[in-house]
Formats: C-alpha cells, structure tokens, sequence
C-alpha cells in the first residue's frame, strides 16, 4: 500500500510498502482518513532520533489519526464497519507492572506508532487493537478526529494537577500542546486561564478562544497578569509545554503558595531547577508521560462542544502533498499549529 516513509534523516518519499498485519480476534483493519504532523515526526525528519529511538531504517510516519473501520476481529463488540474513529497509538504489554497497575503509557515495552522501529500510521489502512480504537462523536470531523490525540495529553496534565473548581493557570508555551492544555485547564474547571509565549503569531491564535488570557513571554508583563489576577498570590498551577529552563523558572517565579507544577514538554537537556525556591512555597512538581485512559473523557467533552479544536487546525494537505507538508512544518512558521494530512 502507499505510505509516507521516512527513508533517512531529511529524506521523505511517498511509496509502496508491504505490510505483513494479520487481524486478530480482538483487531479492527481501519482506511486512514486524516493523520497530523506532530513535533516529534518533525523531530525525526530534522535529526533521525529523538534521544535513544534512532531511524536506523525506513519508518513510516505519523500517529495521530483518525479513519473507518472496514473490518471487524470475531470478538470485537463496540465498533463496527463503517464506525469513524481514531487511536490510541501506543500499544502496551497489557500484562506488565506498569499496565496492571494502570499506568499503561509507563509500559517500557510499549509499541507506539512513528517511533523507531515501529511503523506510523500515515499510510492506506492499519490494523489496531480494537482496545486502543474509539468511535468519535457525530458531532467532529475527521479532521477534529485527528486531534483526539494530542487533546489526550491535555486532558492527562490537568487530571495530573487536580483542578479545583476556579483554579488560577498559568500555561506555559503555545503550540499544540500549550493550547490543549490550556483549553482542558479550562473544562476541568479552571476559572481563569493565562497562556505564554514569545511569538506574537502563536499568541493570535489563542486569541482566538475567547476564555483565554494571551501574554507575550516576558517577565514584566506575565507579573502585570498575575497582580492583576490573583492579587500577586500567584497562579494555583503552572503547565509547562516548553521543557525550555527560562520558561520554568519563570513558571516558579509566578506559582502560588502550595502551588502545583506540571511539567509536559520534555527538554533536550537536563533542565536546572532551583529546589528550594520550591521548597519555601511547598510547591507540588508532577511530571507526565503521554495519557493513561483519556481518551473517551476527551472525546466526550470534544463531542460537547466543550473543548473545540477547529482553531487549532493552520492548514490541511492531501496525501499525494505529504512531503510538502512535511517540508513547511520543518520551517516551524509560528502562524501555524497544527498541520494535517487528508487521505482520501
């Protein structure tokens, strides 16, 4: 079938691969409708490896999706064909520690799409555990399907920081994740909502969600916000979306007494981080790792109307227009967030 292959470092071709994927009882073979360019596909087109996953060989690409089902395993009972869905891409060892505890996204073995050596999802068809499959809402587009991913991690970093009804946030970074977490901030109950970022043309897109506080980066004017706000207590909860050392630090410098920190972007270096200033707040620091049983809250607050994702989507390519899509997200143009690939 064609896909979108990641051949080496730089190099990107559209072709034909064969694909040896046998439909298990409990499987669900589903025709890709829409696929978004994540960070890290952009990542592994630049460089060839995120950290220790390194493309040794031909990989194909992307793994936020959404499709149709054509074809059902014996024992599947919650999709049938013809159900529009999308994915959960990683699939666990559904017998480790990790996964009997629930924490499955911690699974070392996980088998996650578009992550070397595994097989991404932007091509014709896949095969899926029926599990990790979820019908979307008659109310979204498969485009809108596309994004159930990414809200996920949204969804997972404000469960991670406890919203308490009328909470103060402080959203660090605004690209796709910075704005999914702001905008689930918000449906777990957050009251009020600031989001930064040094980039005027990702600004104006968070302007766009009436409900948010946009704020250029800087020190001066991100302290004019939190006086303004919170009377200078600080803001109840920072989400991290850079992993960038300066922005933390500024986020610590904001948090309140007793405050939450949650940490989402995942630096390219050891970040320094100063303990005690921490320590004098009594500051909570959580981390997170993708999403663990998020998606159908996710789905059902997209479904709503509550959590919209339309603003988010800059510009859709076809599929025969991949490698051009993927040439314009390496560019890294602020006025874009998220750039999906229409497959049929």
């Amino acid at each position: 079938m064609k896909a979108v292959v990641l051949d080496k470092k730089g190099v990107i071709s559209i072709r034909d691969m064969e694909f040896h994927e046998t439909l298990g009882a409990q499987d669900v073979r589903v025709d890709i409708h829409a696929v978004g360019i994540c960070g890290s596909d952009v990542h592994y087109y630049k460089e060839g490896a995120i950290g220790p996953f390194i493309v040794k060989e031909p990989m194909v690409l992307g793994h936020e999706a959404s499709g149709i089902v054509t074809e059902i395993g014996s024992e599947v009972k919650h999709l049938k064909v013809g159900s529009r869905v999308c994915f959960e891409p990683g699939i666990p060892d559904w017998s480790s520690d990790e996964s009997r505890h629930g924490y499955y996204n911690l699974d070392p073995a996980v088998r996650f799409w578009a992550t070397p050596p595994i097989h991404g999802c932007l091509r014709e068809s896949v095969v899926h555990p029926a599990a990790l499959t979820y019908e979307l809402p008659a109310s979204l587009s498969m485009e809108e399907g596309a994004l159930v991913e990414p809200v996920a991690i949204g969804i997972h970093a404000a469960e991670v920081a406890d919203v308490k009804p009328g909470d103060y946030a402080l959203v660090l970074g605004c690209g796709t994740i910075g704005l999914v977490t702001a905008v689930s901030a918000l449906a777990a109950g957050c009251s009020t909502v600031v989001i930064t970022d040094k980039l005027h043309e990702k600004l104006a897109v968070a302007r766009l969600y009436k409900n948010l506080i946009a704020v250029e980066a800087e020190d001066a004017l991100v302290r004019e916000k939190k006086a303004e706000i919170t009377r200078n207590r600080g803001f109840d909860i920072v989400f991290d979306a850079t992993g960038n050392s300066h922005a933390i630090a500024q986020g610590i410098e904001h948090i309140a007494p007793h405050g939450r920190l949650i940490l989402i972007g995942m630096p390219s270096a050891p970040v320094p981080i100063d303990i005690v200033r921490l320590q004098m707040k009594e500051v909570t620091l959580k981390t997170i790792f993708r999403y663990a049983n998020d998606f159908s809250r996710a789905l059902q607050l997209m479904g709503a109307g509550i959590l919209d994702v339309k603003p988010m989507i800059s510009k859709i390519f076809t599929f025969d227009q991949s490698v051009e899509a993927f040439e314009l997200a390496a560019k890294q143009d602020p006025r874009l967030v998220k750039i999906l690939i229409s497959c049929r």
